[in-house]
């Protein structure tokens, strides 16, 4: 095998409480999804250990080197394993500073990719060097349900079947994800538990879970933003089950009981933000 074409999941925060600080972090308690919305990322092997990506859509294009987690996670896996280098191309779909965590879903494609191109089996190491590269790529080495602690690094999976419709709307207005956590540092409550929400997926009990929906930093983030904001309020005609925002911004998204209603609300949207229907991976 030569090559290889892996797709890189997003994830959306269904939950995300800030349960305290610890070394200069913040600690949390948050239940992640995997969504159908990815970027696709070819890998294919080189003749020396050199590695190269090229970067494609989303603006991409202009995120230098030094600081793409999909090099830094090729760079560790040889010099992990001792294999050849790789040329990457990523073809970006994930939308970027918008909370789906498209820079730690690359970083995990490409470990996975470069896993299955030179026929590594240790899933260990693969989480271990996931660590180095983001607070949640271990959890998107392998996504579905999951509860997230900590870092995000402590990854307990959910056993769950619940399928979500989504509306999800991303302005083209970013929030800073160190200034949206200095701002609910100024304000926010700390404490929460997901436990209400991780009970509704297990026992696919949608409206539950739709009661469980939280995220701390949203207060912060629509604060920075009041192009969060709009989305909020524009989500909330459509008289969903409930809006809750993905990480820390700029994505807001709303989720619906079935998917008619989500593409009946889609069709109904004519705002500015980028509008995606995404289902549970």
């Amino acid at each position: 095998m030569e090559s290889v074409r892996i797709k890189a999941y997003a994830k959306i925060n269904l939950t995300l409480y800030i349960t305290g600080t610890a070394g200069g972090y913040h600690n949390l308690d948050s239940i992640v999804s995997s969504v159908n919305l990815f970027d696709e990322i070819t890998l294919k092997k080189r003749k020396d250990k050199r590695v190269f990506v090229t970067m494609c859509g989303m603006g991409s294009e202009a995120i230098l080197e030094d600081s793409n987690n999909a090099v830094k996670a090729a760079k560790l896996f040889i010099e992990k394993f001792s294999t050849d280098g790789v040329d990457i191309t990523v073809n970006k779909n994930i939308p970027m500073g918008a909370g789906l965590g498209g820079s730690s879903a690359d970083a995990a494609g490409v470990l996975n990719g470069l896993a299955k191109l030179y026929g590594i089996k240790d899933k260990e190491s693969l989480k271990l060097i996931a660590d180095k590269t983001g607070s949640d790529t271990r959890y998107m080495l392998s996504g579905g349900y999951a509860r997230l602690f900590g870092r995000g690094d402590t990854v307990k999976d959910i056993d769950g079947k619940l399928k979500l419709n989504i509306l999800l709307l991303v302005p083209d207005e970013n929030v800073s994800t160190a200034q949206c956590y200095s701002e609910f540092d100024k304000c926010g409550v700390t404490g929460g538990s997901s436990d209400f929400a991780e009970r509704a997926i297990i026992n696919a009990d949608i409206r539950g879970l739709a009661d469980g929906l939280s995220n701390a930093l949203m207060p912060a983030a629509v604060s920075l933003s009041g192009e969060i904001e709009k989305c909020v309020n524009a989500l909330n005609e459509f008289s969903p089950l409930a809006v809750n925002m993905t990480g820390s911004g700029s994505g807001v998204y709303a989720l619906f009981e079935n998917k008619k209603l989500c593409a009946e609300a889609k069709s109904r949207y004519h705002g500015s933000a980028r509008a995606y229907m995404l289902e549970v991976k």
